[in-house]
């Protein structure tokens, strides 16, 4: 995930200097990890080198997308004279724990930022440099979609079913996403359903650009969207914050509250499950017949939930500027708003069973991702 950690005032800035040979080393290290998840989206062995090339695509599009974000975030500071890290870029080589190759890259300011202006456009600039590239990956993804055969070269059992399936793992859909799909895709077209649109290179960089996007611009502490709401309210940014992590906790809780219930629902010889039966039960299923959307979030929402209260920070550091932001900046940080919403993925992405057996493996993914 793209992160920049701005440097307090008062503190005095580190020497300014580059590790340009650490950048570089992690530069290339992520580009491979990235390549060898490519390889496995691709359906092949990752562990094979001669198979890199069927992963080559998508790590071009995932470094292209993490850099422009992040460069965005550099040349804003550049520009407000604001000493700041190229990109460290975090690579991820087991795809079987984080599936994209990446953790994203993050970048350090070596100097305090004076001014809410300042504030605003470093952190603003990243969230909205990236979008276009996915905006532009979309696009060309649902305007030259390949037929079915492709599909049928990575999965070949499909060829004998009657349609696709629709379990595995899946990605939830987004208005943007969504958006561009009906736009786009022709009529004729094999259109992925989500659970397959990872094997895409196009579709899937972008639709985790735009989750990265989304996650980014959450108006939490030093995250993007922690940046921009500060520079626009001030000091609000912390009660605004302060119910976003609430919601996120509240979301993520839904559907492990619904795996406890479908659990639940089994036969326990035991006292004690017997007795959470009794308890648990009438409640949760009151919840299920009454309002079933509140067990369909993303688990994984709880655990940001916890990072924003216990490392991202959920108030932003104060900036000791009583300026308000002029009127262009102001329509600049609704934009990004509606970016946030239109790129949001509320489902996040969970594994839907192949048997309906209360989707923990769905949980424990989700929680990781």
């Amino acid at each position: 995930m793209g992160y920049t950690r701005i440097v307090p005032a008062g503190v005095a800035p580190p020497p300014d200097r580059q590790r340009y040979v650490l950048h570089a080393v992690l530069f290339v290290a992520t580009f491979f990890s990235t390549l060898m998840a490519g390889t496995a989206w691709a359906g092949r062995d990752f562990t094979a080198v001669e198979n890199w090339g069927a992963g080559l695509t998508y790590a071009v599009l995932l470094m292209t997308f993490i850099s422009v974000h992040e460069f965005g975030h550099y040349f804003a500071a550049r520009a407000h004279g604001v000493a700041a890290t190229l990109p460290y870029y975090i690579p991820m080589p087991m795809p079987w724990l984080m599936p994209f190759g990446t953790l994203g890259a993050v970048i350090r300011t070596r100097s305090p930022i004076r001014s809410r202006a300042a504030l605003f456009d470093i952190g603003v600039a990243g969230p909205l440099a990236g979008f276009v590239v996915c905006v532009v990956y979309l696009v060309v993804g649902f305007l030259t979609l390949p037929g079915k055969e492709y599909l049928f070269t990575i999965h070949p059992e499909y060829r004998s079913l009657p349609e696709i399936p629709t379990y595995g793992l899946t990605f939830g859909d987004t208005l943007l996403f969504a958006a561009l799909r009906h736009a786009l895709a022709a009529p004729d077209a094999f259109v992925p359903p989500m659970n397959e649109v990872y094997h895409y290179p196009f579709l899937c960089v972008g639709w985790f650009g735009l989750f990265v996007t989304a996650l980014n611009l959450l108006p939490i502490g030093q995250l993007d969207g922690g940046h921009v709401l500060y520079a626009m309210v001030g000091r609000w940014q912390h009660r605004i914050g302060r119910w976003v992590v609430i919601a996120l906790a509240v979301v993520g809780i839904g559907p492990i509250l619904d795996a406890l219930r479908v659990m639940l629902h089994g036969d326990h010889p035991d006292t004690l499950m017997q007795l959470l039966q009794q308890l648990l039960l009438p409640p949760l299923d009151t919840v299920a017949r009454i309002v079933p959307w509140a067990y369909s979030g993303w688990s994984g929402w709880l655990m940001w939930a916890v990072l924003a209260r216990f490392l991202f920070g959920i108030a932003h550091p104060p900036i000791d500027d009583p300026r308000p932001l002029d009127s262009r900046r102001m329509a600049i940080g609704i934009l990004a708003m509606v970016i946030f919403v239109c790129s949001i993925a509320p489902a996040g992405i969970y594994d839907v069973p192949r048997l309906d057996t209360g989707g923990v493996i769905g949980l424990v993914l989700g929680m990781l991702w």
